[in-house]
């Protein structure tokens, strides 16, 4: 991108220089065992994914510690700064309570430098972020209260203020907060964020987790920021689940760098989909496919009342291996054809919605990207089973490229 922390990546000078770039080779996970029953640190894995490599779909562990400072807990989003530095942002304090601040670290010895936003100025809650530049704007996200969300997901936990709806709105230069956009109920559990790849695009999309929307948030003429619902899954009529009606749980969202397609994940409902975002306020769904899920035809649940589907989609079954829990963390090839998708979400709502894939361990999957007319296919020769680890079943999480990525990279 514009910049990386210890500029040694390719740094592509524009996103539509970046999508001619050379094919992945490999792909960077987190694996979590927390939460599971097995004693062992978390860790990053090294997947090969060249087809040509003796090494094709196979895992290398590398152990890493990590802590936190600065009064802030519970680390997610990192991004490169321009300056050099690296920033993540925190979903709360070392008690468990939410508070949505950001830590900076040298980008050469990874040390601490201290928080990134003002005293008194952390969000109440936070998760994800994106920062454009050229609008002097970062915006982030809300999922909950750590103490909260960690012990699984509760609906009495969301009536009584323990997960977030709003959007925030900082001033680069200052960083001060500027704004709140509140979503609403709608906008329940805004997780991933995206601005468009432009870096002189003032909108983007985010992905609003319990009522399964998307929202479309932008500047407008004011110079003020705003954002409107532009997508929404219907819940299903469902029996034999925690509740009666279930929700697509959208997860994950990314835009290719051409800013042509939005992609995200449903991670109960089961599937992917893709979208033409060519007209922003009107995104059209282009691909979809069920890789898992909690309405499975040969499963527990039967669905009721269904406004999208006429029957239960079957199991996914690649390689002799059943996939476990529902599609969750995407990365798109930098060319925009592969779609990459992982199955935890986090270990302990991954352990309450989906107890076999505890048990056996998450699958990093490959989607064929139809990049002319929009569609999306199962790479069926394509699979990596963490179930298979060392030692024990382990839960593969967010996906990143050594030299930069869709999710990662901002052009400044």
């Amino acid at each position: 991108a514009a910049s990386t922390c210890s500029r040694c990546g390719p740094g592509y000078k524009t996103p539509l220089d970046a999508m001619k770039g050379p094919r992945e080779e490999i792909v960077y996970l987190p694996c979590i065992y927390r939460n599971t029953d097995i004693q062992k640190p978390d860790y990053l894995a090294t997947v090969d994914v060249n087809p040509q490599s003796p090494n094709f779909c196979k895992v290398k562990a590398n152990p890493i510690d990590l802590f936190w400072k600065c009064g802030l807990a519970n680390p997610h989003t990192s991004h490169c700064l321009g300056s050099g530095q690296i920033m993540i942002s925190t979903m709360g304090d070392p008690s468990g309570n939410g508070k949505g601040g950001f830590v900076l670290l040298d980008g050469e010895t990874f040390e601490v430098i201290g928080n990134w936003e003002q005293p008194g100025e952390a969000a109440p809650f936070g998760y994800d972020f994106w920062y454009q530049p050229r609008h002097n704007v970062m915006i982030s996200t809300e999922w909950g209260a750590p103490k909260a969300l960690g012990n699984g997901f509760n609906p009495a936990d969301v009536r009584a203020g323990h997960y977030g709806q709003r959007l925030h709105v900082w001033d680069w230069t200052t960083h001060k907060r500027i704004q709140i956009l509140d979503l609403g109920e709608e906008g329940a559990i805004p997780l991933e964020i995206r601005f468009l790849h432009n870096p002189a695009a003032a909108e983007g999309f985010v992905g609003c987790a319990l009522q399964s929307t998307v929202f479309r948030f932008y500047k407008t003429p004011k110079g003020n920021w705003a954002a409107e619902k532009v997508i929404h899954i219907p819940s299903k009529k469902v029996k034999g689940w925690a509740l009666p009606e279930m929700p697509g749980l959208i997860t994950d969202i990314l835009i290719s760098l051409d800013d042509r397609f939005l992609y995200f994940s449903n991670w109960l409902h089961g599937d992917i989909r893709q979208y033409d975002i060519t007209d922003r306020r009107n995104p059209r769904m282009v691909g979809q496919v069920f890789l898992a899920g909690s309405i499975l035809k040969d499963g527990p649940v039967k669905v009721l009342e269904d406004k999208e589907l006429d029957s239960q989609p079957a199991p996914r079954i690649i390689k002799g291996k059943r996939v476990q829990g529902g599609p969750q963390m995407l990365q798109l090839s930098l060319d925009g054809k592969r779609l990459y998708v992982t199955t935890s979400l986090y270990s302990a709502w991954d352990k309450q919605f989906y107890p076999d894939l505890v048990k056996e361990g998450s699958v990093m999957m490959q989607i064929d990207v139809d990049t002319d007319k929009g569609g999306l296919k199962l790479n069926e020769n394509f699979l990596v089973d963490f179930g298979a680890e060392p030692d024990g079943p382990a839960l593969a999480h967010e996906l990143r490229y050594p030299g930069g990525d869709c999710t990662s990279d901002i052009w400044l």
